[in-house]
């Protein structure tokens, strides 16, 4: 073959690949659903729906998160400090500029799901000694899905200075459900969508 010849099918080559070339994207899976942090976020911001501390109004406090160790903590640690910022405190950026330290703690900050069936629902049945088993499907006439966001913190309050105790804040706990139905293992409804500055999704008989 002539150099011109292989130059010739050299280039038909390259002209092959650039028209068979794709290109390709790839897709990251979080921990969680945006369903999920969905839950988590609206239960936070409902558990701190109203909190006031026991000092006074205007006081400047800075929200101690050293403790506060959960999923989706800087959300909920913003939550508080919108909260306080809302009834009247300042947040201050340092201890020593703070006339009250607001150490929060997390009891919960998770999801609970629970499923009922009118119905069959699946099964796992042993089939020998050996420990295999077969999984039976869920055959229902009717199933609801329940999936809730908890949301539980706490605190105390002392003087940045001396460490005096200056009070504490009881449990505040706040929930998200969202509801979803299912007839005859097709028909489903009740997955409710939220509209930008909605604060509450409705009924779930209602959502379709």
């Amino acid at each position: 073959m002539t150099s011109a010849a292989r130059a010739r099918a050299l280039t038909a080559l390259a002209a092959a690949a650039a028209l068979s070339a794709c290109a390709s994207t790839s897709e990251t899976y979080p921990s969680r659903t945006a369903t999920e942090q969905l839950l988590v976020a609206r239960a936070a911001d409902r558990a701190v729906d109203g909190l006031t501390l026991p000092i006074p109004v205007g006081s400047k406090v800075f929200v101690d998160e050293l403790y506060f160790r959960a999923e989706s903590a800087p959300y909920a640690v913003s939550a508080i400090r919108a909260a306080l910022s809302e009834a009247g405190y300042f947040i201050a950026p340092s201890k020593t500029e703070a006339d009250a330290v607001f150490e929060i703690r997390a009891g919960t900050l998770s999801l609970e799901q629970m499923r009922r069936v009118f119905g069959l629902p699946e099964m796992r049945v042993p089939i020998n000694d050996s420990f295999n088993v077969v999984s039976l499907p869920e055959l229902s006439v009717y199933s609801r899905r329940d999936r809730v966001g908890v949301a539980e913190f706490s605190g105390f309050l002392y003087e940045p200075k001396t460490g005096a105790p200056l009070g504490a804040v009881i449990p505040m706990t706040g929930e998200f459900n969202i509801r979803s139905h299912k007839l005859f293992m097709i028909i489903a409804w009740g997955q409710q969508r939220l509209s930008p500055g909605d604060r509450d999704p409705g009924d779930s008989w209602l959502q379709f």
